[in-house]
């Protein structure tokens, strides 16, 4: 493992100062050490951007316990951390994109999911404590959304991040207060300072409840402003050049079909030096893991601790011929990786069957001991399958991704003919986002099957299908060979989800023995799709 330098970042006197008064309540009442018999305690790191397709683990030295092939609800930082939160599809809590009028940190979300989340439940119903630290939600501290007093419920410990994510010249809400730092590395880099406040938080906090904490990190998302010992790392290092780097995406979706290539050269420097700069960030994340493995250990309460790593959202660099960006349907942007460790997991597994971010939140609630029926929650518990108690004829086998594609108004000035309606749009006319990229796919993971079916909501319906086992960088459209059954079945299963909630986002899939497929339970108000579906693949 690395070695961090000397330095400690200071962490805000007011929060210590209500931390160690925690403490002393603590020693007053008796209480000493952890019980071995206590609920567990819980971590989550977060990270931003951080892919499994393109090497984002790599670089990292810490070890975790079982590793799954986690999926996100929507390749998008605000949507995805609101299906983290609140442990639904997109369509169930509203969050569509990362702006205010799409929902993310609005007044809206603070009143109707917000009190819901698995944090809310984990303070107020199962007598957690609970600490925070970093990016929340993209608009999180918008004057608009009740400014960084506002406090989300949940939190007995809150250090929010005023907006996106940042390294220098930020500020954070601690506890309700503005925080503002500046460039001075020993006392503002964020990952650093985020590590250290929740090694404060270990220190200080109360030994006679159980606790819950869960820190951001803003790497390895833009602007990648690497700590200055990592800042020469990787100096040779390029992005991967796998089958899907800078190939056209003939057969896709016309958002893909309008990528140059071969890209410029200026784009793949581009993308080769943010590839650079990402994996330097993640170097500050591997010691921030560290330190709190480090101290859980010290202070004998590791092996009573369930650790979460994971991401809210993959990346690509040159996939495709896409300099960089998420918002895309293909593996690179919406898996991510999820490492856990923690009592009763048996070491170094690779678990095979399918989990999606909207499960974190619903398997954090069950190993806290809360009846995740109660809930409005969409996702599963995934405790029994960590800890070798259910096999895959009775898990899950496909999930469901959402994203409503973000465009302006007005023609980019510098790629005018491309006219209104793109977006993320690069320097050679390139756009990674549009209005129209709004789909929905079902991503099934089976013993029989590895596939993936989207639909774009679109004047054409357009259809992309994947058999991933076959073709593991998705290179060739096969919805216009697969058989049409199938197909349909893809398209039935799809409305399901799409319109589901609760426990009706756990029903058999498609490639599960329990699922029976009945054409008369298609929804008349979406038969134009499947009309218009059989006219396209003809």
């Amino acid at each position: 493992m690395k070695k961090m330098g000397s330095f400690r970042c200071s962490g805000p006197k007011m929060f210590s100062f209500l931390l160690i008064c925690v403490t002393l309540w603590s020693h007053l009442s008796g209480s000493s050490g952890a019980s071995s018999s206590r609920r567990p305690n819980i971590v989550l790191i977060l990270t931003d951007d951080l892919d499994v397709a393109i090497g984002g683990l790599k670089i990292l030295s810490v070890s975790y316990r079982v590793f799954f092939p986690q999926f996100v609800a929507s390749p998008l930082c605000c949507p995805s951390r609101a299906s983290i939160l609140t442990g639904k599809y997109p369509h169930n809590h509203h969050v569509i994109n990362n702006t205010l009028d799409g929902n993310c940190s609005s007044k809206a979300w603070q009143k109707s999911e917000e009190p819901h989340t698995f944090p809310a439940l984990l303070k107020a119903s199962a007598g957690y404590q609970t600490f925070f630290a970093g990016k929340y939600l993209n608009q999180y501290g918008h004057s608009e959304a009740g400014g960084v007093e506002h406090i989300p419920p949940g939190w007995s410990y809150w250090v929010g991040l005023d907006k996106n994510s940042k390294y220098y010249n930020y500020t954070l809400s601690v506890n309700g207060k503005a925080q503002k730092h500046g460039a001075d590395y020993s006392k503002d880099y964020l990952t650093d300072l985020l590590a250290n406040m929740s090694l404060d938080f270990l220190q200080y906090k109360t030994s006679y409840q159980p606790f819950f904490l869960m820190v951001s990190t803003p790497a390895p998302h833009s602007p990648w402003t690497a700590a200055p010992q990592y800042q020469n790392r990787f100096n040779n290092t390029k992005a991967p050049r796998d089958p899907n780097f800078n190939v056209h995406g003939k057969d896709k979706h016309w958002l893909i079909r309008q990528a140059k290539t071969p890209m410029s050269n200026s784009s793949i420097q581009f993308l080769d030096d943010a590839f650079r700069g990402r994996w330097q960030t993640l170097l500050s994340v591997d010691d921030l893991v560290e330190k709190i493995v480090k101290r859980l250990e010290v202070r004998g309460e590791l092996n009573n601790t369930y650790i979460f790593f994971t991401s809210d959202n993959g990346y690509h660099t040159g996939q495709f011929s896409l300099p960089v960006d998420k918002r895309q349907l293909y593996e690179f942007d919406i898996r991510v990786p999820l490492m856990v460790r923690g009592p009763n997991i048996k070491p170094n597994q690779t678990s095979k069957m399918l989990v999606a971010n909207v499960d974190l939140g619903p398997t954090i609630l069950d190993i806290a001991g809360y009846n995740v029926n109660k809930t409005q929650m969409d996702g599963m518990s995934f405790l029994p399958i960590m800890e070798g108690k259910m096999n895959s004829s009775s898990w899950r086998t496909d999930i469901l991704v959402e994203y409503e594609g973000e465009g302006r108004n007005k023609s980019d000035p510098a790629c005018p003919l491309l006219g209104p309606g793109v977006s993320e749009c690069f320097p050679d006319c390139v756009c990674e986002d549009s209005y129209n990229n709004t789909y929905a796919c079902v991503r099934t993971i089976a013993p029989s099957s590895n596939l993936q079916y989207c639909e774009f909501d679109d004047n054409e319906v357009f259809v992309e299908v994947y058999n991933v086992t076959a073709d593991p960088y998705q290179l060739t459209n096969i919805a216009k060979t697969i058989d049409k059954e199938v197909l349909e079945k893809m398209n039935h299963r799809l409305m399901m989800l799409q319109s589901c909630s609760g426990q009706s986002c756990r029903t058999p899939g498609v490639y599960d023995p329990r699922y029976k497929f009945d054409p008369r339970q298609m929804f008349t108000s979406h038969s134009w799709r499947l009309s218009r579906l059989r006219q396209t693949l003809k």
